[in-house]
């Protein structure tokens, strides 16, 4: 089929990998512009335009889609399907009528459960016990259209969001495959969402990274493992040189108790309002690398009853 891929970060490179790869026509490429990243803030195309370049597909980059020029441009590819994943744009209506199938987007969730901009991270947020990805039509609301496929994970306790991400990332693109498959042949078939169950994935802000050790353990745990590796939760310490940050990547529910953000032992547990967490992979601002709790708390010579901030 021909196809115009739209995606930008990482989750959408194995999805685009797979079309070319199952032969299909990738007449265009869109992708967000090249940002600014690193030391040297030197501008950095997208993992997506990375790939693209690498294959020979035209990239495009536009500032916005809702213009008569971006839609003529657009319909100039004359596609049988546009492919969304993670491009980070919302279409309007205008690019959502131009392919002849339509526009399909791979979402990272169970819908209508999570519609939105951060799912992968939102699940693990809120103690889920599954999640998965999905294919649907697109339409003018935000994640509102009707489902094709679906495929689903369990989510272990301590997964991390970055974990599921990368689980889900190769079943989206086997997926996608699929549902290209299904429509070439005329099978592909979707259902409404139902009404009942929608929860939105608001984008995740520097707000919420601050831990509060006041909540029960397990929303402590749930909140760092969905917020790893980025942006990463986090807490203070001072350790003789003035306030200094430390991310927690991983941590789990522990059996133990005590006054919330004191730390109770060596291996880096840690008090919450109700029960405790251990802190099982951390970095601390400035050092290379990752520690475990025992590490951490060896390295910044923190005795026991030590408040967290």
């Amino acid at each position: 089929m021909r196809v115009v891929f739209m995606g930008t970060p990482d989750f959408a490179v194995p999805t685009l990998a797979r079309l070319a790869g199952d032969g299909h026509r990738i007449a265009a490429v869109y992708t967000r512009a090249p940002a600014r990243a690193g030391r040297g803030m030197s501008l950095r195309p997208s993992p997506v335009q990375a790939l693209a370049d690498t294959l020979g597909l035209p990239v495009l980059t536009p500032a916005s889609l809702r213009t008569p020029e971006a839609a003529e441009s657009f319909a100039a590819h004359a596609a049988d399907v546009a492919v969304v994943v993670a491009y980070g744009m919302l279409l309007p209506q205008a690019i959502l009528d131009l392919p002849r199938h339509g526009c399909l987007n791979l979402h990272g969730s169970l819908l209508p459960r999570w519609r939105g901009a951060a799912p992968i991270q939102r699940a693990v947020m809120a103690g889920d016990a599954e999640s998965g990805v999905g294919v649907m039509r697109m339409e003018a609301g935000l994640d509102t259209g009707p489902v094709a496929l679906e495929a689903r994970v369990p989510i272990a306790p301590g997964t991390t969001a970055g974990a599921l991400h990368d689980a889900l990332m190769p079943l989206g693109a086997d997926l996608m495959a699929r549902a290209l498959r299904d429509l070439d042949a005329g099978t592909l078939r979707f259902t409404p969402q139902p009404a009942a169950g929608v929860v939105y994935a608001h984008k995740i802000t520097n707000d919420e990274a601050r831990i509060d050790w006041g909540r029960p353990a397990a929303e402590v745990a749930a909140r760092i493992n969905g917020l790893s590796p980025f942006p990463g939760a986090f807490f203070e310490i001072d350790a003789g040189k003035g306030p200094e940050r430390v991310k927690v990547l991983r941590a789990a529910v522990a059996e133990a108790s005590g006054a919330a953000g004191a730390l109770i032992d060596t291996e880096g547990t840690v008090a919450c309002g109700s029960g405790a967490v251990r802190l099982l992979e951390l970095r601390r601002a400035g050092k290379g690398g990752s520690a475990s709790g025992a590490e951490f708390v060896r390295g910044a010579r923190l005795a026991l009853g030590a408040r967290l901030g």
